[in-house]
Order: structure tokens, then C-alpha cells, then sequence
């Protein structure tokens, strides 16, 4: 079950993994693109649901976000392992555990992989320039891979395949070179550092131990210290006649062994071995799998701490984009709001869907809710939502006004053309097109004509299209054809109850909306007069 990502740390890293590092690709790349990501305000998203514990976790999840997965068996796949962590609750308890081991000694193991040792003086300018030779990085560093395995493999053996390679991933990592020379011993030899089993027994090596306090060289030179003392007189009545003052010796001969024996294990072993560790597989590997385990945990995590249901969705295999969803709230908006009203809807056998209504009823909401909870399926977590099914989509698509820029030559108008072409351009039966108004920028009567062979030319493409407007022109065309889905924003008593219904609004509130902000045609008035 091959992962389609790039691994969180690469042999060329200059720096830590950083959360929110991964971005969106160019229109038709990917599943969103960088003009989805921003309308549908994936950042937002991505702190509303995120529960993961570790920098690795939740690098992973956001990732996740950036780059949705394309494929229905790697998302059921996840679907799996997370219904197996919430029923089975040993597992739960060993993983969270894993994960918490982690999370203690994470930025030590990133400190040992990018930090800079500055030795005894050492003025730190930043948290990866630090004091000293290394030695205590060095072995909570390699400490965090070492626990890692050691907690894998008490780790009781899952059902799901996903959960499964995950772990196995994990233990694999004792196969591994680096993992020898993490667990010890390490040799320096005269050309690099070498496990044991890879030194042979004629080749002259130091052993490298993480410490300034070296217990053979010290007992070596006391030993000859003494031998010295017991078979030379003369230096017998030396050491006699300053032993007094001894501790006077002691400051300026720590001042020379302390550089050299530092710097030495410094140069000539942690870094050589930190460089071992990054540029390896096996370590890159694993730390991804360590960000997948979060990752599924704050799926589980998410679910237990939002304030509405949140139910895995059916994934179905169709030729055309379908999503049905009963009880359906916005992940974000949601999340801390009790009283969210949530909605259904059943995109299964359209192609064209119209969400008409007043401003502020809660057209854009519910469409950003239908993409945001798209989104989140195909990362195989949870939506909130009492019922879900759908289809996975290709291409997740959410068209917002555009701003015009001097240097577009077409104005606000050909600067939206341009986008929905492209989008156009790159979608299938099985992309989720959504747009908020079209063809602004022109006359009323251009717009009705020019929106109408857009949507002609979506449909016959096929894919699953959902416009936002206020043109109820536009849609009693479509209806005239037998031709899209009409639904509206509820109102009573010119208030919103956030309800998607049947039918076609024909009213624009625009007055209503004036009056709440201050600024209908008596407000403007008292403003002429002198009126606050």
C-alpha cells in the first residue's frame, strides 16, 4: 500500500519538519489547488480538526489536507484502521502511550538531526544552536527512535491492513544500520564510524561513548600514573611536594582536555552519525509512520471532542461524482457552536445544483461545508455528519469573486473567465465543482447568456456542479430544460434559519441586510443631516 507522498524528512532537509510546509499544486495537479485552498480555507480547517500530538502528526495531517488522496482503497484503508483504534481499547491505550513517548523526546531527536553544538563557550542564538559537545541531544535523540520500536513491539497486532503496516514499519526499523549505530556500540575508525559488526576485530578504533567522563582512557592513565610513580622516585618526590596545591593543576589541564575530547567526539562521531541518520531511508520511513499513527489518533480524538456526530463515510465507486449527506454541519463553524443547524442533501444523480437565496442566509456556509467535509473524507477521517456517502472525487473545485490586478488587462471579469476556464480544463465526471456567482464584472443581461453556456458546457462534461447566485433568471432556465437541482437558504419572518430547502428564492434581503449594518436609505439620510 504505497504512500503517494514524499516523505516528511529528505536527505537534503535543511531544517526540522514544519507543520504547514506542504502547498498546494497548480490547477489540474492535484486534487485542490492553490485557489480551492484558500476559499474553502483549508488553514482554518486544518485547526479545527487537528488533535495530533506530535510536530511529525500533525505535519502529516496537514499534508494530508494539502494533498487529499485520489484513491478509494487507501482511504478505506484508513477508514479501517480508525474504526479498529476506537473499538478496541488496548490498542488505543498502547498507541496513545507510543505516542506521548514520542512527543517527549521529538525535538531532541530534530536538535540531534539540524542542531548546532557550540562547545563551552557558546552565546545561542536560536533554539538549534546549542551549548556544549552534544551528548545529552545525542542520547535523548536516538533515544526517541530506540523507545520508538521497543513500544512498537509491545504493541498488540491489529486487524487493518493500514494500522498494520504502520506498526510493522516501526519494528522494521531494528533491521535497519542506523538503528545499530543509534543502539551502540559505535566505533570511530580512520576513515568513519562503524557498528560493531562492521569493524573488524584487526582494525584500531575508538568507542564512542556520549560522555566527556571516558572510563577506560581515565583508568588507563591512572594506572600508568601510578606505575610511573612506583618504579621513578623522582617523580614520586614531585607528586609529594605538590600535592598541597594539585587542585591548582586541575582548572588548566580541564581546560585542555574538555576542548579536545569534546570536539573530537563532536567532528569526528555525532556529526558523522547525525548525517547517517538523516540521509537514512529507514529513518525517514519511520518518522513518517509515526506522523500516520498521530494522524489516525486525532481522527479518533476529533471525533470524541466535537459537539455534534461525526460518522466515517460510505465510500461508493460510481462513474460520475456523487455525495449524500443527512445532518451535515461545517467542521469549523460548527465545532463550538451547540445550536449549528445542520442539513441534508443528496447529490447523487445530478449534475447541476443551484443554491439561490438572500445574502447572509447561509449559501456560502453550506457550500463550504459540502467541500470542507469532501475534503475530510478523502483523508479518511470522519465528517460531521449523522449519515454520509459519496464518491471520491478527483478534482475538488470552489470558485470565489476574483480580484482584478493592473497587470490581468481583462478586468474583474476576464480574471474570473480565466479561472473558471481552468477549471473547466482539468475536470471530469468525477470532480465536485463548486462556484460562488459567475460572470461578474459584465452587464445583467451578458451575464445570463455567458453563465448559461458555462453551466451547458459543465454539464455536458459531467461533472458534479454547484453555483451560488442570485439569479433565479438563470435557474428557471435550467428548470425550464428539466436540467439541475434547485435548492434555497430558508427565511421566516426575513430572519435565516440556515435550512437548505426546495426551491428557488426570488427575493435578495438586500434591505434587510442595509438596516443591520447601518446603512439603508433612512440611515443615510440621518448621516446627510448630520445623524450618527
Amino acid at each position: 500500500m504505497n504512500s503517494p507522498y514524499k516523505t516528511l524528512l529528505q536527505s537534503d532537509s535543511k531544517e526540522p519538519p514544519v507543520v504547514r510546509s506542504t502547498v498546494p499544486g497548480a490547477t489540474g495537479k492535484g486534487v485542490i489547488d492553490a485557489s480551492t485552498f484558500q476559499a474553502i480555507e483549508v488553514n482554518k480547517l486544518f485547526d479545527s480538526v487537528n488533535h495530533a500530538a506530535t510536530i511529525a502528526g500533525q505535519a502529516t495531517l496537514y499534508r494530508s489536507l494539502v494533498e487529499p488522496l485520489a484513491g478509494a482503497d487507501l482511504i478505506r484503508a484508513k477508514q479501517d484502521a480508525v474504526r479498529e483504534i476506537e473499538s478496541d481499547k488496548p490498542l488505543r491505550e498502547s498507541l496513545d502511550a507510543l505516542i506521548r513517548q514520542a512527543k517527549s523526546l521529538e525535538e531532541d531527536f530534530y536538535a540531534l538531526l539540524f542542531g548546532t553544538f557550540m562547545g563551552l563557550v557558546s552565546s545561542p542564538a536560536h533554539k538549534l544552536e546549542i551549548e556544549g559537545y552534544g551528548y545529552e541531544t545525542y542520547k535523548k535523540g536516538t533515544r526517541f527512535m530506540l523507545d520508538m520500536v521497543a513500544a512498537a513491539n509491545r504493541l498488540p497486532k491489529p486487524n487493518s491492513e493500514y494500522l498494520g503496516l504502520l506498526i510493522d514499519d516501526l519494528r522494521r526499523f531494528a533491521d535497519s544500520r542506523a538503528y545499530a549505530l543509534m543502539k551502540g556500540p559505535v566505533y570511530r575508525t580512520e576513515k568513519d564510524v562503524k557498528t560493531k559488526a562492521e569493524k573488524p576485530w584487526y582494525v584500531p578504533a575508538i568507542k564512542f561513548r556520549p560522555s566527556l567522563f571516558k572510563p577506560v582512557g581515565l583508568t588507563l592513565a591512572v594506572l600508568l600514573l601510578i606505575l610511573a610513580l612506583e618504579f621513578v622516585p623522582l617523580l614520586l618526590d614531585m607528586a609529594m611536594s605538590i600535592a598541597p596545591v594539585f587542585w591548582l593543576f586541575l582548572l588548566p589541564i580541564s581546560l585542555v582536555y574538555i576542548p579536545i575530547v569534546g570536539g573530537f567526539d563532536r567532528d569526528g562521531c555525532i556529526y558523522p552519525l547525525r548525517d547517517i541518520f538523516k540521509k537514512s531511508e529507514e529513518v525517514q520511513n519511520t518518522l513518517d509512520s509515526l506522523g500516520k499513527l498521530d494522524e489516525l489518533l486525532s481522527f479518533v480524538r476529533l471525533k470524541e471532542s466535537f459537539h455534534h456526530p461525526m460518522v466515517l463515510p460510505r465510500i461508493v465507486e460510481a462513474e460520475r461524482h456523487s455525495l449524500v449527506f443527512k445532518g451535515v454541519r461545517n467542521p469549523v463553524l460548527s465545532k463550538d457552536n451547540p445550536d449549528y443547524v445542520p442539513n441534508d442533501i443528496s447529490l447523487k444523480n445530478t449534475r447541476l445544483t443551484f443554491v439561490t437565496g438572500p445574502n447572509s442566509g447561509g449559501k456560502t456556509a453550506f457550500c463550504k461545508t459540502l467541500a470542507q467535509s469532501q475534503l475530510l473524507a478523502q483523508i479518511g477521517c470522519s465528517v460531521p455528519a449523522q449519515e454520509a456517502e459519496l464518491t471520491v472525487a478527483d478534482r475538488i473545485f470552489y470558485q470565489v469573486p476574483e480580484i482584478s490586478h493592473l497587470a490581468d488587462g481583462e478586468g474583474r471579469f476576464g480574471t474570473e473567465l480565466k479561472r473558471t476556464k481552468d477549471i473547466f480544463l482539468a475536470t471530469t465526471p468525477k470532480s465536485l465543482v463548486i462556484m460562488d456567482e459567475l460572470s461578474e464584472g459584465t452587464t445583467h443581461e451578458e451575464k445570463i447568456e455567458i453563465s448559461m453556456n458555462i453551466l451547458d458546457g459543465f454539464y455536458q462534461k459531467g461533472s458534479n456542479t454547484l453555483l451560488i447566485t442570485h439569479n433565479h433568471e438563470l435557474v428557471d432556465a435550467f428548470q425550464k430544460k428539466g436540467i439541475g437541482l434547485a435548492r434555497q437558504v430558508e427565511f421566516k419572518n426575513e430572519q435565516p434559519t440556515y435550512r437548505v430547502v426546495e426551491g428557488i428564492s426570488r427575493v435578495s434581503h438586500a434591505d434587510r441586510v442595509a438596516r443591520k449594518i447601518g446603512f439603508s436609505k433612512e440611515d443615510i439620510a440621518r448621516y446627510l443631516s448630520g445623524g450618527r
